[in-house]
């Protein structure tokens, strides 16, 4: 296997490690035997997550079993866009070593978690529209990884008073890991544990902090795996992906999602190639049903997305930005989510990556879920009833895909007063104005959303948001945004006089384009001529 070692920590003969190792043995079985605060073992399926679990499991096997009486858990989170080699090993694995636990009376419980339905990839990136995963917009690890291991956490300190998670977090994974791991040395509170600065009642514990690489895997193949698994395997696995780092557990937004090269989601676009996926392809060719993943994830990776994207933010405004564009500055919108046009275009290429995967993959990997039946739910909700699409695409997409119906589990979702036939007839009265038809299309839908309610009130003010979001074309909607931008830009500068010319400019514009100051207000109660003059 080749592997990149970061080089700030210094070598160790095998003694000095055997000698750590004892000391660290000692340790954990203080830190568990000292009060009732359970550890919570953070495991990923990886090298380093793997060893921290191996170094608990033989420091408690060598208590004698009236001692064990404090749970130990095993935490591992699935973000459901797992690599699928790898999400299949820790779920073998996870079932392994419960068994194991059981048989040896070893206090060891498991959880795996997952984010909730509305937080997942699919419903975020198809269904709300949210972008590709950028360094500036890393929307994926604080829904996907964070919250999910976050409500355990509180769970457990609301149960217990407090909790020692058990990380494998290590210096040598790279200098700005070291540096970060550095930053964090002020809520020390002995050698390898700190305080948890944003979760009260809980500390971090970071038995391997000081190991390097190739001390991690001598550990890995000389001292034996306790719960059965097979670390030989573990290692063929990182030799078939030439991956230095694992994804780890991500407890806070202190930890970095994941290394630039590593095992990890199947879609993330954080990093420049998905190195361990394209490496699995190319050193096995019984691995190369995963190619239409990599196909996908490089599809969804691409430098400028502007063009499939919204010229308004998910909200509906248009925000300006300044843009340096070729040395010159340019102001110019913040692109905001996928259109409804891309929408349906990535929901179409996940079924047909699955119904690919399924087709191709060996027997143990048939059942391979790219996108779960309750993110389909999920995404027809809001597209239905956020994004008011009547027109209803998703049972349709799914079955041009799939050839077989779509059954959503959510009650009533199948009962619609507006379908395809009327979005059609709209989109005929509309003809080739997108603003028009997304006008109508709010606005019906909202009176159907309000006449289903035992209460209308409210209906104005959304009514309301309809006409401020889609009552302008798509050059107007910019012309007003750069108005808004110059004008904030003049007051803060204190340039009245500019103030004056385009407030005076402003008010002259109502009768240039009338369009720009329509209001549910002066829609329901219009002005009359007497009064205009």
């Amino acid at each position: 296997m080749k592997s990149e070692q970061t080089n700030i920590l210094p070598n160790r003969t095998l003694p000095e490690l055997i000698e750590d190792i004892q000391l660290l043995t000692k340790e954990i079985q203080e830190l568990y035997c000292q009060d009732n605060r359970p550890l919570v073992v953070g495991w990923s399926g990886g090298k380093d997550s793997t060893t921290v679990l191996q170094l608990v499991w033989n420091a408690i096997e060598l208590l004698p079993i009236k001692k064990r009486t404090k749970t130990i858990y095993v935490i591992t989170n699935d973000t459901l866009v797992e690599n699928p080699i790898v999400a299949a090993w820790v779920r073998n694995s996870l079932k392994k070593l419960q068994e194991a636990a059981a048989k040896k009376q070893m206090p060891i419980k498991t959880k795996l978690t997952f984010p909730s339905v509305e937080d997942t990839f699919w419903s975020c990136l198809i269904g709300k529209g949210y972008p590709a995963p950028r360094k500036r917009f890393r929307w994926c690890t604080e829904r996907m990884k964070i919250k999910p291991t976050d409500f355990f956490i509180r769970d457990i300190i609301r149960d217990e008073g407090e909790a020692i998670l058990v990380l494998g977090t290590r210096k040598a994974e790279s200098i700005a890991r070291a540096r970060n791991m550095e930053k964090h040395r002020g809520w020390r509170i002995r050698d390898r544990l700190n305080a948890n600065p944003s979760r009260p009642n809980s500390y971090f514990y970071l038995p391997i902090e000081d190991w390097r690489t190739d001390e991690v895997w001598m550990y890995l193949m000389q001292w034996e795996n306790p719960w059965g698994g097979d670390n030989k395997e573990l290692l063929a696995m990182y030799r078939g992906a030439t991956a230095d780092n694992e994804c780890p557990l991500v407890v806070d937004t202190s930890t970095p999602s994941c290394g630039d090269s590593r095992f990890g989601c199947w879609v993330c676009t954080l990093v420049n190639k998905d190195k361990s996926m394209e490496a699995m392809i190319q050193n096995d060719e019984e691995k190369e049903w995963l190619q239409p993943l990599l196909d996908l994830r490089n599809e969804l990776d691409i430098e400028d997305d502007r063009p499939k994207r919204d010229f308004r933010r998910i909200f509906g405004k248009v925000q300006l930005f300044e843009r340096n564009l070729n040395g010159e500055i340019s102001i110019e919108p913040i692109p905001g989510p996928y259109t409804k046009q891309w929408r349906e275009y990535w929901l179409r290429r996940v079924l047909e990556a699955q119904e690919s995967v399924r087709t191709n993959a060996p027997e143990d990997m048939k059942d391979i879920t790219l996108i779960t039946t309750e993110e389909l739910s999920e995404i027809r909700r809001i597209w239905r009833e956020e994004k008011h699409e009547f027109d209803d695409q998703l049972p349709k997409i799914y079955k041009q895909v799939t050839g077989e119906t779509f059954q959503d589990p959510r009650p009533g979702a199948d009962n619609n007063l507006l379908g395809s036939e009327e979005w059609d007839i709209l989109a005929d009265i509309c003809a080739e104005d997108s603003m028009h038809l997304e006008l109508l299309a709010k606005l019906i839908d909202t009176e159907r959303q309000y006449f289903l309610k035992i209460s209308r009130k409210g209906i104005y003010k959304d009514l309301e948001k309809c006409f401020e979001s889609s009552s302008r074309s798509k050059e107007e909607a910019i012309e007003n945004a750069r108005y808004v931008y110059d004008l904030k830009n003049a007051a803060q500068s204190g340039n009245i006089a500019q103030v004056k010319e385009q407030l005076k400019e402003s008010f002259s514009e109502p009768e240039k384009d009338p369009q720009k100051q329509l209001t549910w207000a002066s829609m329901k109660f219009p002005t009359t001529d007497e009064e205009e003059e």
